[in-house]
């Protein structure tokens, strides 16, 4: 069975991050794309990931992982090669109901990082339910390569109107309308 795609609001939500090499580094700085709540513990850092972590201001620890360091979190990713140390993070990320992911482990992950483009309001989301990253990856740049460069600004005012008309069956069709005028004209470009 695959995952389901949702797409979570991160506000009042505490992320942990155990680990400070390559991969960890790459699961921070997609989650810097969505909120700066974020904690790390690790043995060591690599610079890149000291770096970044200083730039943001986050709180991080140079230490091995214990027990009850889960306590307030609300998502833990597990980034390190340790595969008894995910499997022990991933049971006691039950206990305190906190979703987890142990990277490269779907047997100790709730939930997993799709490929994904975030330009302003738009995010496009690709699964493959784990069977292949890379591929996801790739199909990523493929459809970031369709995204024409005004987007943001057709959001943005599709924002505006949202929040200036009234609710209604009127304004459903209006938007739906500009929506599906400003799709077709891709093609006329």
């Amino acid at each position: 069975m695959g995952y389901f795609p949702a797409f979570v609001k991160l506000d009042q939500r505490k992320i942990l991050i155990v680990g400070g090499g390559r991969i960890a580094y790459e699961k921070l700085d997609h989650l810097l794309d969505f909120t700066k709540d974020i904690e790390v513990i690790a043995l060591s850092y690599s610079d890149q990931m000291r770096q970044r972590m200083e730039e943001e201001a986050l709180h991080y620890e140079e230490r091995k992982y214990k027990v009850g360091d889960l306590a307030g979190f609300s998502i833990v990713i597990v980034a390190v090669d340790d595969i008894p140390l995910q499997a022990e993070i991933f049971e006691e990320s039950k206990k305190h109901n906190c979703l987890c992911n142990s990277v490269d482990s779907v047997d100790y992950c709730d939930f997993i990082f799709p490929a994904y483009i975030k330009k302003d309001d738009l995010t496009i989301a690709v699964s493959t339910s784990g069977a292949s990253p890379a591929f996801a990856k790739h199909f990523k740049h493929y459809l970031s390569s369709l995204i024409p460069e005004g987007i943001s600004n057709f959001l943005y005012e599709m924002k505006q109107l949202r929040s200036t008309l009234p609710k209604g069956k009127q304004r459903m069709e209006m938007l739906d309308k500009k929506a599906q005028d400003y799709i077709k004209s891709w093609s006329q470009s």
